[in-house]
């Protein structure tokens, strides 16, 4: 990519670099300090944020192999990015998309006493914690995913995921934390009130705060069971465009038809709007392919930069927005690294200086 100027107002463009840059996923465009600095200060200049949204949020993975893996030096940089919450996530797995029961998986699933150790860390450094708990599938063909779980006995299913999320539940009663997810992007679920409404009665039994249900960003419509949870959270994996050198005007643009639906479903449901996840691999074409970051294409730092940006001039300021949580900090990180995580990338700039800009609400 090249910077350019725009017509979008606010001098800024990208367009690609066709040079010979290998294509070897997740090990290339290995930058120098001092281009990523004058790389960030460019982007950054021209741009004056001034309303983040009062949930001011970073998800962090509790995905280390080592179950007792230390996730403080983590929490301290999300912290530094001018964070007010975190979103702990755990997950435990069902061995296919037909499987009945969860459980949790070894090198996969962090420890209950490590787990409660990070949420007391998050407490200690005055960040407010969402604890996440998510679905993982073990073995899977193509195209299948939690979204698409297909139990032969649903009642046999509930049952398993009530033990996982209320124990869950109990430890963000123990632990106080601040807002609990009873799901995510569980979509062949979501019409099945008969099952989630007795089980979210038994949530709110042992968990005294806040609840809230993330749905996917193309299927919260169908979740019949808004009325009996207190925030509506959806995962922002929107395609933005189907060009592989977008402007910035093109992402907001793109930005701006998603907003308009979201918003009016929210306010119809008198709830407050919340993304659970906003994230984008620092890949090749990342605004095309957000939801994805297995591609095989070249590290591309500053696309994974210009689709922050432009989420966040589309919705800063907005009124209908509670709060945002960026995927996902945990992971090496730095210019050699295409996943999700921003650290170390110009996009951990872009989230600092939104995230610490003073709040005019």
């Amino acid at each position: 990519m090249s910077l350019l100027g725009s017509g979008d107002g606010s001098g800024l463009a990208i367009t690609k670099n066709t040079g010979s840059q290998p294509l070897i996923g997740r090990a290339t465009l290995l930058a120098p300090a001092s281009r990523l600095a004058g790389l960030t200060a460019l982007f950054l200049s021209a741009v004056t944020w001034a309303a983040p949204p009062p949930e001011r949020g970073i998800a962090l993975g509790l995905f280390s192999a080592d179950a007792e893996q230390r996730y403080t030096p983590y929490l301290d940089e999300i912290r530094a990015q001018g964070a007010t919450h975190v979103a702990l996530v755990t997950v435990w797995y069902q061995r296919d998309v037909q499987a009945e029961e969860l459980r949790p998986r070894s090198g996969y699933t962090v420890s209950e006493d490590n787990l409660r150790r990070t949420i007391a860390a998050a407490h200690a450094r005055g960040l407010k914690v969402m604890l996440f708990p998510i679905v993982g599938i073990e073995v899977r063909r193509a195209r299948e995913w939690r979204g698409r779980i297909k139990p032969r006995r649903w009642d046999r299913w509930f049952m398993s995921y009530g033990d996982y999320v209320l124990h869950m539940a109990e430890i963000a009663a123990q632990t106080e934390v601040e807002v609990f997810s009873v799901g995510s992007e569980l979509l062949s679920t979501e019409k099945l009130r008969d099952h989630w409404e007795p089980l979210l009665r038994r949530v709110r039994a042992v968990y005294p705060g806040p609840l809230l249900y993330s749905a996917n960003w193309d299927h919260f419509e169908p979740v019949s069971f808004w009325d009996l949870v207190d925030v509506m959270g959806v995962t922002g994996y929107y395609e933005l465009t189907k060009e592989r050198s977008p402007s910035r005007a093109d992402l907001v643009a793109s930005w701006r038809r998603w907003q308009e639906p979201l918003v009016k479903f929210s306010r119809a449901r008198e709830l407050p709007l919340v993304f659970t996840e906003i994230g984008y691999p620092s890949l090749d074409g990342t605004n095309i392919y957000p939801w994805d970051e297995t591609r095989q294409e070249a590290v591309d730092l500053e696309e994974q930069l210009l689709c922050y940006q432009a989420f966040v001039a589309a919705w800063d300021g907005h009124p209908a927005l509670r709060g945002v949580y960026f995927w996902n900090w945990f992971g090496p990180g730095g210019t050699e690294d295409g996943d999700y995580s921003p650290r170390g990338k110009l996009a951990a700039a872009e989230i600092r200086r939104w995230y610490s800009a003073p709040q005019h609400r």
